[in-house]
């Protein structure tokens, strides 16, 4: 049985910081590439980071520079440091995997999100 489960969302002021987390079970975490991605109110889902089986790291160019996501395979969960928060980072937070080292294959199990309220 499959989950994902984020938390660390929040409200915070512009300029802030927030932390995301998302434990993860069910499946063998570090054959998986991992990945954040956001929807926001009238807005389609975006990505926003994501981290291959081999620690490579890619940024949306929204938030290159600000956010930095991680991955702790002994613990099976997915992070998402947020620095700098501004408005427009305003959504629901969602992580999601898909099978393979190498992030070429769809993201297919997801979880429920958790929400990030920037002001």
């Amino acid at each position: 049985h499959v989950q994902l489960v984020e938390s660390g969302g929040g409200s915070v002021q512009a300029g802030g910081s927030l932390r995301l987390s998302c434990s993860s079970s069910g499946f063998p975490f570090t054959e998986y590439c991992l990945g954040w991605f956001r929807q926001a109110p009238g807005k389609e889902r975006e990505g926003v980071a994501r981290i291959d089986g081999y620690g490579t790291r890619t940024y949306s160019v929204s938030v290159k520079g600000r956010f930095d996501i991680s991955r702790d395979n002994d613990n099976n969960i997915l992070y998402l440091q947020m620095n700098s928060l501004r408005p427009e980072d305003t959504a629901m937070y969602y992580c999601a995997a898909a099978l393979g080292y190498g992030c070429s294959s769809d993201f297919s199990y997801w979880g429920r999100g958790t929400q990030v309220t920037v002001s």
